[in-house]
């Protein structure tokens, strides 16, 4: 790529491309291309101009040969683009929003009055068909106050009032349809699937592939806890799949041969086979859309308080109208008075908010799922951590395998590699990694794994049933027995490690020692948020009591509960609730989702399970726990502001009123008043609600 630089600071560059134009798609390539690159920090590309404006760490020398060997046709094969650009949604509204402006002033500088009144009076149809549809159906909406204020002014001959009025509105239709349409598609984004390797069937066995690669009509395999990635049909095998993210419905729907499966929807029992219909898998982006346009669970509180108040004081705009014509008998004070009213700021301004709140926190790389859990998070007084690859690192290491009843240890850590590479939890990703450090391949190892609800996988291996998991699956579930004269060595167990327990045939096989260290971030964070409002902070975990407590109190957690299980998760997130508080729990593992389920709002690890991620109210990356820190900031900010919302909106829009009845204001000033304050107070929510802080500044 050839490009010429126009600026330069430290971190920062501004380049402009050696050609004539940039069309919407070869901007969005550039842009998603440089985003990949991990020395990128933010990228904005003007495809007007073929400008790229970069902020980059590191190396300035590597940025620009990166940049140098950069080609349209390799991004082309290498980077996926979205189904759907922002790109284009932002040119079509603002050639419309241009469109419309220069319309107005071209008609209002060079049309003969005649021809300008007739476009008036057709412009008029719309708005009179809709006062009239809300009339005949009974119901007091703004839309009956827009027809009536334009209809007065044209039988008035006040044409120029009606005209600019009807431009007024139509500009501010124009811009909720925008900023509404947009706010969604980010969202959308933010929240569409995001797999990176499937299992691919093919002639000689499965073979772990990007999804990129993968062509409709390929068979995938998918099992317990996995993210199902494209739209198909099972070819065989049975599984019960949660659909909640796309249907609503609380309770698994079991999937056969012959049933159709959707891209973003988890596999939550079984496994299954089947057969690609639509490979890139952007076809839940239509159906999130979707989802966001039509659920209520986009709805927080505040949300529809307001929407509900809108409705109610357009009666009293209303009544204040026909009040001052009576008192006043001026048809201009009448008709200032209509022209205001309080339904399109609060019903506009309110979503907008919650909206922009969850693109900010999207920022941050904080996925939000509806607005209610914003308000959640701002109402929480009590937040609820699970241990492993929570408050500890997400990517734990395996500190030592010992071997009984004289196994091999390397073979050991070969077979738990095999069942546990299936499952993506954290403790399992260490075990797979071990393996992988010492050089153990595993393929032939492969054979039917099932995930089993009390926290263990179980399967079998040349004709012997092979578990792992944890003590209480292993010793109390499934009755397995440790080799006769090494109890003494399994009491010495160092008790500082997780443990991980492997059995072959009914006889423990291996202990697989976990070292699983406290986030750094751990303590500080707990601090804040205390500042912030939270008062008690709880720790749940399936490890032994003694490990618990060695974490805990690193921690600085309010009380924990050591070898729960997933039931007495969710069973104690239920107590508290009816105790009165309002609970967060955080988690990233298969065993969390009940939990995640039962708290007011969910919040799960981004490289945790897939299952937890879809059943979670909102995710957070794995790399930092500050983000709950700048989650609860954006919350109670969003809060401040939507309460703030409500005092202008009432207080303006009531002074309009009043000075409309008192004759200081005519009527087109009046409704020009109205939309600009309309649109301020959405602009204002539209804007970021808490000030940028980098983590590396809060840790300082």
């Amino acid at each position: 790529m050839k490009a010429t630089i126009l600026h330069e600071s430290r971190g920062r560059i501004r380049l402009r491309l050696q050609q004539k134009q940039m069309t919407l798609a070869q901007a969005d390539l550039l842009e998603a291309w440089l985003q990949e690159k991990p020395w990128i920090r933010q990228v904005i590309v003007h495809e007007r101009t073929c400008c790229v404006i970069l902020y980059y760490d590191g190396d300035r020398q590597i940025l620009l040969d990166t940049l140098r060997h950069f080609s349209w046709s390799e991004a082309e094969r290498t980077t996926s683009l979205p189904a759907h650009s922002s790109r284009a949604l932002n040119r079509e509204f603002e050639e419309k929003l241009v469109g419309k402006v220069l319309c107005k002033a071209a008609c209002t500088l060079f049309l003969p009055s005649p021809l300008r009144i007739a476009r008036i009076l057709w412009h008029t149809i719309p708005f009179v068909r809709r006062g009239l549809g809300c009339l005949f159906r009974r119901r007091m909406k703004v839309e009956l106050l827009d027809a009536l204020s334009i209809s007065v002014s044209v039988f008035r001959k006040d044409f120029g009032t009606a005209g600019m009025v009807m431009f007024l509105l139509e500009i501010g239709e124009l811009l909720e349809d925008w900023t509404r349409k947009k706010s969604v598609a980010d969202l959308a984004r933010c929240m569409s699937l995001n797999t990176d390797r499937v299992w691919l069937r093919t002639e000689q066995g499965e073979t772990l592939v990007s999804v990129s690669q993968i062509r409709p009509g390929d068979t995938v395999v998918i099992r317990a806890g996995g993210i199902i990635p494209m739209d198909g049909l099972v070819l065989e095998g049975e599984v019960t799949v949660n659909q909640s993210s796309l249907t609503g419905e609380s309770i698994p729907v079991p999937k056969r041969p012959g049933g159709a499966v959707y891209a973003g929807t988890v596999v939550e029992e079984g496994e299954c086979a089947f057969e690609v219909k639509h490979a890139s898998g952007q076809s839940r982006y239509d159906q999130i859309v979707r989802m966001i346009e039509q659920s209520e669970q986009m709805k927080s509180e505040a949300e529809s308080k307001a929407a509900n108040l809108a409705d109610q004081l357009v009666a009293y705009t209303f009544a204040g109208s026909l009040l001052s014509l009576l008192f006043t008998r001026n048809a201009a004070k009448a008709l200032s008075v209509l022209m205001v009213d309080f339904s399109c700021a609060l019903k506009l301004a309110m979503p907008l908010a919650v909206l922009s709140a969850m693109r900010e926190a999207g920022r941050a790389h904080i996925t939000v799922k509806g607005g209610k859990f914003l308000e959640a998070v701002a109402a929480a007084d009590t937040i609820v951590f699970d241990k492993t690859g929570t408050l500890t690192h997400a990517c734990p290491q395996v500190a030592q395998v010992v071997p009984f009843g004289g196994k091999d240890e390397q073979e050991m850590l070969r077979l738990a590699a095999c069942l546990e590479e299936h499952f993506p939890h954290s403790m399992a990703n260490a075990v797979v990694a071990e393996a992988k450090r010492r050089g153990l391949k595993h393929e032939e190892y492969h054979s039917k794994v099932e995930y089993l609800v009390a926290h263990g996988i179980a399967s079998t291996v040349n004709g012997e049933k092979v578990l792992i998991g944890s003590a209480h699956f292993i010793f109390e579930d499934e009755q397995c027995r440790i080799p006769e004269g090494e109890q003494e060595r399994f009491r010495a167990l160092p008790p500082e490690y997780s443990h991980l327990y492997l059995s072959v045939g009914g006889e423990l096989a291996a202990v697989i020692c976990i070292s699983d260290p406290l986030r750094e971030e751990t303590k500080d964070v707990l601090n804040e948020l205390r500042a912030l409002g939270i008062q008690r902070a709880v720790m749940l975990t399936g490890d032994s009591r003694k490990t618990a407590a060695a974490i805990a109190a690193q921690a600085g957690v309010d009380h924990f509960c050591a070898e729960v299980l997933p039931a007495d998760k969710a069973e104690y997130i239920s107590r508290l609730r009816r105790e009165g508080h309002t609970v967060l729990m955080v988690g990233d593992g298969i065993n969390d989702s009940p939990a995640l389920s039962e708290a007011d709002a969910g919040i799960a690890i981004s490289d945790g399970a897939a299952i937890a991620r879809e059943i979670a109210d909102i995710t957070i990356a794995a790399d930092n726990l500050w983000e709950l820190v700048e989650l609860r900031r954006i919350a109670m900010a969003l809060m401040k502001r939507i309460h703030s919302n409500y005092r202008f909106v009432i207080g303006f829009n009531g002074m309009l009123i009043a000075l409309g009845a008192a004759g200081f204001l005519p009527p087109a000033a009046s409704a020009a008043l109205h939309n600009l304050s309309t649109l301020g107070v959405s602009l204002r929510s539209m804007s970021n609600l808490t000030s940028p802080l980098s983590f590396g500044e809060k840790k300082g």
